[in-house]
């Protein structure tokens, strides 16, 4: 069975974006760029991919299929690409953003049946759970697994990183990996 992986970046203090979805104020060293593009390179969306020395079809490690909010897809439709993610499937979970005219991107309203619908599927690689908060703690009982880079920044306020109903769910850590900037990152399993 598929696993549905919220992989994400976090400041000190839990935001994983600050006012207007600003990421910018994230360190970013070059040991931790190289390990994103050579283990998770699909979560670089198709335009950046150049600047960070991968090529556009550069082939996928860990997703297949990307799950995100209106507020991680909203930024991209304002930069003009209706498909930030065409190296894979993706879909976006809004019950007000009406219609999506890109036919590579599907908008659904039930976040919990199209998650369990997907992770039930035969074949294909992980589901990335891209954001936002409130998706994520949504999407909390189908979570398999976290993916925390934790960045030596405190942002203050902003986006967090779950936002919803108090639902204590334990998760254990299974592996760190730790950065020269001071990031780590760190793998949690469902317990």
């Amino acid at each position: 069975m598929r696993k549905l992986v919220y992989y994400v970046g976090v400041s000190l203090d839990g935001y994983i974006a600050g006012p207007d979805d600003r990421i910018d104020f994230y360190p970013l060293g070059e040991d931790m760029v190289a390990w994103m593009t050579a283990d998770y390179p699909e979560t670089l969306p198709g335009h950046v991919r150049p600047h960070f020395g991968l090529r556009v079809d550069a082939p996928n490690q860990a997703f297949d299929t990307l799950v995100m909010g209106r507020g991680t897809y909203e930024p991209a439709l304002a930069a003009g690409l209706s498909s930030p993610y065409g190296h894979m499937r993706q879909y976006v979970v809004s019950t007000t953003l009406g219609e999506i005219a890109d036919p590579s991107v599907e908008l659904v309203t039930d976040a919990l049946a199209t998650v369990r619908a997907l992770k039930a599927e035969d074949t294909g690689m992980d589901i990335w759970l891209a954001g936002g908060g409130r998706l994520a703690a949504a999407l909390l009982p189908e979570i398999d697994e976290l993916i925390v880079k934790s960045y030596p920044v405190v942002a203050g306020t902003g986006v967090p990183a779950m936002s919803g109903e108090f639902r204590p769910t334990l998760f254990s850590p299974t592996r760190t990996r730790a950065f020269d900037n001071g990031t780590r990152v760190t793998w949690f399993s469902r317990v």
